[in-house]
């Protein structure tokens, strides 16, 4: 077992300060006094005036490993993602191999542990091979050593409303989930790359229309009614969307046998299409992301969707690339940003500053949702005693000035270069031993 580790001072949800003992993998006393517990041979941090939050939890996460390595690793994603205030992350399966068996689900896994930075999680594929037409091996992956419970083609959508049937139905029989990428490949092909609309046409970049991700939405939810299974909506960006989900959730709640989730980006929170025209963005591919950046009027849905509850959770879409795949003419570019070190930067300057959110409520979309969707009992739970000593210490006061080439990330396609970004992440705990202290790798 470690060492105990009291933290002084820090204010739980960003209320009340409290001391922390965290002892033996979970949080052992609460003092409801600062000053007020001790421990000997307890690791002390100064936790005064920190923020104190479960665990981020990420429900969207590419590592690249296996098949990428050159531009992240299951290692160095992971301390990417503990350097962002995450203890769990959800790795994708559209490496290569793409994760579409058991035995490629258990290295993940694997892997994932002997890093031990974060609890990694294997997302399965939907269909093998990404192809969208013969279900992968779902039920062995869940009863597999990593316990597979989320699938997603991810980078692609599974566009065959049979196939996608099967799968919810495959899945409901042990709770797993199908995690969506919305794309209605008829309506936004495989160049389309930027929001379809004046500015696409003015720039001569091929279109990606919001209809194209509406389209599925409606339809999943539909299926999801039908099946009396889970869906969930990968990045989420347009009002078309969620005036769908609003519908979905209103009649699942009526219904109660079926349920649909969502999750927004951060970048979907804060940047728009006109980067792509601005003096200082105009062309670069490192805002080539899929789904495009939206108009304002989209970004402005998504964070009403976010503060009321419509959409469940932030999740970072993290999508690491090789300069080499990002330094192309911007209809030959990748898609895909970094996320994991600035999501929670990104949602303290657009929900927590602008009044729209509260540190509890940061923990809701970002912790406890994502955990309980992925169905993770260990992670996302509140901060008491008796729970696993997961958690993360965010200092208010202090903005992350974001610098890409000071990022762990193997990567440098970073949206946030140069920014100046509400809060930062002092310290990080998995089961009470801290991985991130004073805003470095431990």
């Amino acid at each position: 077992m470690s060492n105990p580790v009291l933290l002084t001072g820090a204010r739980l949800l960003g209320e009340d300060a409290v001391d922390l003992l965290l002892r033996d993998g979970v949080i052992a006393e609460i003092g409801t006094t600062p000053g007020q517990l001790s421990a000997d041979g307890a690791q002390v941090v100064d936790a005064d005036g920190l923020v104190a939050l479960p665990g981020l939890v990420d429900l969207h996460t590419h590592l690249r490993e296996p098949g990428r390595e050159d531009a992240e690793t299951i290692r160095t994603g992971s301390q990417a993602a503990a350097v962002g205030g995450y203890t769990a992350v959800l790795a994708m399966a559209n490496t290569n191999p793409v994760t579409d068996t058991a035995e490629a689900a258990e290295r993940v896994h694997d892997l994932g542990r002997a890093a031990g930075l974060v609890d990694v999680h294997p997302v399965g594929a939907v269909t093998r091979g990404l192809a969208g037409e013969e279900l992968a091996e779902l039920g062995l992956m869940h009863r597999s050593r990593a316990g597979v419970t989320v699938f997603s083609d991810d980078g692609r959508c599974v566009a065959d409303a049979r196939v996608m049937r099967r799968a919810l139905e495959y899945v409901k029989a042990f709770g797993g989930v199908v995690s969506q990428h919305a794309q209605d490949p008829d309506l936004a092909g495989p160049t389309a790359c930027c929001h379809e609309g004046e500015l696409s046409g003015r720039l001569g970049l091929p279109g990606w229309p919001g209809i194209a991700e509406e389209v599925i939405v409606a339809r999943d939810v539909m299926l999801a009614r039908h099946t009396g299974s889970r869906v969930h909506v990968a990045h989420a960006s347009t009002a078309g969307t969620v005036e769908v989900l609003r519908w979905a959730k209103e009649q699942a709640a009526v219904d109660g046998t079926w349920a649909v989730t969502a999750e927004v980006t951060p970048h979907h929170l804060l940047l728009t299409t006109d980067l792509l025209a601005s003096e200082n963005g105009g062309y670069d591919p490192t805002f080539k992301v899929n789904p495009p950046l939206r108009p304002q009027e989209d970004v402005d849905a998504v964070r009403d969707a976010l503060a009321d509850g419509t959409i469940d959770a932030v999740a970072t879409d993290h999508a690491p690339h090789a300069r080499h795949d990002k330094e192309h003419a911007f209809v030959d570019a990748a898609f895909g940003m970094l996320g994991l070190e600035t999501a929670l930067p990104v949602v303290a300057t657009v929900m927590v500053e602008s009044g729209r959110m509260s540190w509890a409520d940061v923990a809701r979309v970002m912790s406890a949702t994502p955990a309980r969707i992925a169905g993770l009992a260990d992670q996302g739970r509140p901060l008491e005693v008796g729970a696993p000593a997961n958690l993360v210490l965010i200092d208010p006061a202090t903005p992350l000035v974001v610098d890409r080439d000071a990022s762990v990330s193997l990567s440098r396609n970073n949206p946030w270069h140069g920014r100046t970004l509400g809060a930062s992440v002092r310290a990080t705990f998995l089961r009470g031993v801290p991985t991130v202290l004073d805003g470095a790798l431990v």
